[in-house]
């Protein structure tokens, strides 16, 4: 076989194998990772860590600039970002439980479909439930001191990841009145920094960030989690917060609060749909298979950095993080509920805050 055969043939077996990650380059590009919430919320702490070091791992190392577009709990840029196509690699949405809850109810808001999108990388988170100074010194690992309380929350809506806490609290036989329409827990911090607002609660990213000097402050006195699932899907201590109780052990402690029947089945499947896997980046549809695995192999350089795990803890919690496949078995998991728990929380959403779901 003469050198010019030999070339003819290996250019042939390149052309049969397809395109390598190498072929996209994103040099001199930006990369837009468009985050559907306000910029003083969990989410937007949680892009912005990874913006930087998913920066340094892509090919061509472009920019990742972290953008916001707020709106209807996030249903305004989940329906935006249902209408890009084609992705060349320089656009990223990042969807969280708030997004995901009103697809699982069938909000009539909502005009995407995540079976349409391309998951590259999905995060656990936890949440953290806190009480203000004076109610605070009542909480005695149980609710049955708080129950006489009226407390205002700062929430992002009904059908919004707030279901979880919210459900949690009336189980717990608390009187907890929400205002709604804020435009992401950021904002809910800073309504209870002022004083307009006796509760609230953050996932993991935003209360390291921030909530958690609060509580150093004698500012807020930390409350509850929501917990973490076992291997055997029980519900544990968030290993981020190993010194805080869980709502089921507070429930387990709290007069008239169980955990077992319809509501802590429903709160449950609410809570693994909304916390384990909360935080999805995903790709546009339409968007070709090369850059899908760029972005997949990028995203593993990241979490198999030797430092990854110890800055991760510090930032956005201890948690795991799912690539390519394993992003997109969690993002099945995110998006689904039995009927059962479905009909209950739709059920509870009407006769709790006249909220009807068609």
């Amino acid at each position: 076989m003469t050198i010019k055969t030999l070339a003819a043939s290996a250019a042939a077996i390149a052309l049969m194998t397809g395109p390598t990650l190498a072929e996209v380059d994103l040099s001199g590009k930006t990369v837009e990772w468009v985050i559907p919430f306000s910029e003083t919320g969990g989410s937007a702490k949680w892009a912005n860590f990874f913006a930087p070091l998913l920066s340094q791992e892509l090919p061509g190392n472009p920019t990742v600039v972290v953008k916001f577009m707020p709106g209807a709990g996030s249903t305004k840029g989940a329906n935006w970002f249902q209408e890009q196509e084609d992705g060349d690699g320089t656009l990223l949405f990042g969807t969280s439980g708030s997004t995901q809850f009103p697809y699982l109810l069938d909000d009539p808001r909502v005009r995407y479909e995540y079976a349409d999108w391309v998951p590259v990388m999905a995060s656990g988170t936890g949440g953290v439930a806190y009480l203000n100074p004076t109610d605070g010194a009542k909480f005695d690992g149980s609710a049955n001191n708080l129950k006489d309380i009226d407390f205002i929350f700062g929430s992002q809506g009904a059908t919004r990841l707030d279901i979880v806490p919210l459900l949690a609290w009336e189980m717990l036989g608390m009187n907890v009145e929400p205002v709604f329409g804020i435009k992401g827990r950021g904002d809910g911090r800073l309504m209870f920094e002022r004083g307009e607002a006796t509760i609230d609660y953050q996932t993991s990213s935003s209360y390291i960030g921030a909530s958690a000097d609060l509580v150093e402050q004698g500012k807020a006195v930390a409350m509850m989690t929501w917990g973490a699932l076992d291997e055997d899907g029980n519900i544990v201590r968030d290993p981020t917060f190993p010194d805080i109780p869980t709502f089921k052990e507070v429930c387990e402690a709290t007069e008239g609060c169980e955990t077992r029947g319809e509501a802590w089945d429903s709160w449950k499947a609410f809570f693994v749909a909304g916390f384990p896997s909360q935080k999805i980046a995903f790709l546009p549809k339409g968007t070709s298979q090369e850059v899908t695995d760029t972005y997949v192999a990028a995203f593993e350089a990241v979490r198999s950095h030797p430092d990854f795990a110890k800055i991760s803890a510090k930032q956005v919690g201890q948690y795991p993080m799912f690539v390519g496949a394993g992003a997109a078995k969690a993002t099945k998991e995110a998006t689904t509920v039995s009927d059962g728990a479905k009909a209950y929380v739709i059920n509870w959403l009407k006769e709790a805050y006249g909220v009807t779901i068609n």
